[in-house]
């Protein structure tokens, strides 16, 4: 294992922040796997499964069994763990300039449609080679302009060419679910089954580009501005796995979920263990087009009235939502079926405020289809 810091601020700066991340296994030997945690710097859990990644990695490259090469970030955003309002942590968004720790990441697909033009052939290897190798060089030529701007150049800049990406988040409240793109739906369903999602949201563009799909989605517009004549494989399964809830940091799901993640890589090949069998998958994926927010009609406070994780009916009685002075009660309805898999941790709410998601299965939104 190699340990790397990568400075993200200028000598200038008021502060010093570094990154870290480690390296194991041999770089070129295998398929290249990038795992990163807290970019969401208030979201711990997944740097709690980062430790047992580590420990694990370790022994996988002392026995001879990691025949791939896996970068482990385990705290991807020194920024946002910096940062706090009244003495709670606050590390979804960079407080100098508003923005989201996990949106604005370079597309570099732009760039690669104008300097590969001319260059791909009918190898579609030597295509996935090429293409890689452009990435890099649009990323590096990518100029920030703030300390949040090079913590995500240094982020892609480690993840572009990477045959697996796992980008480890939670929610507010929620149980497990994956994002990823639509193309990514068949290759995706393993770890969907051995982490035991009960949402997998497809999407072929998210809006506003956050981390996986920088990373991913690159690969079909390439193959769709190319066209039929020159082939591109999906070569990065890129994916944000949302690890349930900002409360959920325990041992004992930290290692189920270490080892979930452990066993995929066993099933990728990047392990040279014998993959365990495949459980039962606990869903089917759907759009991300089809997950119904629903909010707050007035203030108040909240009662759930359903569990998360549950399949609901159009029209099910989600939550309670009670005048604290009147004692006027309105009941918060999802108008879609679908799964009850993410909820906000707040019980009293603000006109507007999120109260929770329902993954649907028919598309029936457009546009930013993230959270803010």
């Amino acid at each position: 294992m190699h340990a790397y810091r990568h400075q993200i601020s200028l000598p200038e700066s008021g502060g010093n922040y570094q990154l870290s991340s480690f390296h194991f296994g041999e770089p070129g030997r295998g398929k290249k796997v990038y795992i990163q945690a807290a970019l969401h710097a208030d979201e711990v859990p997944g740097m709690l499964v980062s430790q047992f990644l580590r420990k694990a990695l370790l022994a996988a490259e002392a026995d001879g069994s990691l025949v791939g090469e896996v970068i482990l970030v385990p705290a991807a955003n020194p920024l946002g763990l910096a940062q706090a309002i009244h003495g709670a942590p606050f590390g979804r968004f960079d407080l100098s300039t508003g923005t989201n720790f996990n949106r604005a990441y370079k597309h570099v697909a732009e760039d690669l449609k104008v300097s590969l033009a001319g260059k791909l052939g009918a190898d579609a290897a030597a295509n996935v080679s090429l293409i890689r190798e452009h990435a890099r060089a649009s990323v590096a030529d990518w100029q920030p302009s703030t300390d949040a701007e090079a913590l995500k150049k240094i982020l892609l800049d480690l993840a572009i060419d990477a045959d697996i990406v796992l980008d480890l988040h939670c929610d507010n409240e929620a149980v497990v679910h994956i994002y990823t793109g639509t193309p990514l739906a068949d290759a995706i369903a393993p770890l969907s089954a051995l982490m035991g999602a009960h949402a997998v949201l497809l999407a072929l563009e998210a809006g506003e580009e956050p981390f996986d799909e920088a990373c991913s989605r690159l690969w079909w517009d390439l193959e769709r501005h190319f066209g039929p004549a020159t082939p591109i494989p999906m070569a990065c399964l890129s994916t944000t796995v949302e690890l349930r809830g900002e409360m959920d940091v325990d041992y004992q799901l930290a290692g189920q979920d270490a080892r979930a993640l452990l066993d995929f890589l066993a099933h990728s090949g990047v392990l040279a263990v014998p993959p365990p069998p495949l459980p039962a998958a606990l869903c089917e994926p759907t759009p991300l087009e089809g997950v119904e927010p629903l909010h707050a009609p007035h203030s108040g406070v909240l009662v759930f009235l359903q569990p998360l994780g549950a399949r609901l009916d159009a029209g099910t009685a989600v939550a309670d939502l009670i005048d604290p002075v009147s004692g006027a009660v309105t009941t918060v309805r999802n108008s879609v079926p679908g799964v009850f898999f993410a909820r906000t941790a707040h019980r009293h709410l603000l006109r507007g405020m999120a109260v929770g998601k329902i993954a649907g299965a028919t598309a029936f939104r457009a546009g930013k289809l993230l959270s803010q």
